[in-house]
């Protein structure tokens, strides 16, 4: 719950933006870096899945702790606990249509495949922005939906560098488990 009174301002989307942009400028360039595409082409399922466990968690907390603040004014109530296993699901399959693109567009897939996260973030934010999420809740009541919109397309790439990231390493733990079994 966002304490009361308190504002995200055209201002503090842009500072979030220039954060998240410094982040991403680390995180995308290690990754495309130590995953090769070999290994990026192998673990698709766990891809899937961990895009599957991640979005239904990040919109279960995010439902729980900004629900009243933000959510309400845009969802219907019935959907409060639709949404987490439904965007779960919607973007597990996303994730098997980013990784298909991600090997199929030119350059390096992982790069690609957060790219694609980011141009996601942005058809969402628009879609948010339509339904009045920078005009309905109090709490963001003035701020640019451009600011918004802008901001989404950095914090999704950043979220789908942490879903490639746990990915690689379920992939990795994976492996090892079996070697060590076998």
């Amino acid at each position: 719950m966002l304490p009361p009174g308190i504002k995200i301002t055209t201002e503090t989307l842009w500072l979030g933006t220039f954060i998240l942009v410094a982040f991403d400028a680390v995180f995308v360039p290690i990754l495309a870096w130590r995953i090769k595409t070999a290994t990026f082409r192998r673990f698709k399922w766990t891809l899937v899945i961990t895009t599957a466990i991640f979005w239904s968690s990040l919109w279960t907390w995010g439902l729980a702790t900004f629900w009243d603040s933000i959510y309400h004014y845009v969802f219907p109530a019935w959907a409060h606990w639709l949404i987490p296993p439904t965007f779960g699901l919607l973007y597990a399959g996303i994730s098997i249509l980013f990784w298909w693109l991600a090997l199929r567009l030119r350059g390096n897939a992982v790069a690609n495949f957060c790219l694609l996260g980011g141009l996601w973030g942005m058809i969402t934010h628009l879609f948010a922005v339509s339904i009045g999420i920078v005009s309905k809740p109090p709490v963001l009541q003035g701020a640019a939906p451009a600011a918004a919109v802008i901001f989404a397309i950095f914090e999704f790439m950043f979220y789908w560098c942490i879903i490639l990231t746990v990915a690689v390493l379920l992939q990795h733990g994976w492996r090892e488990l079996r070697h060590v079994l076998v």
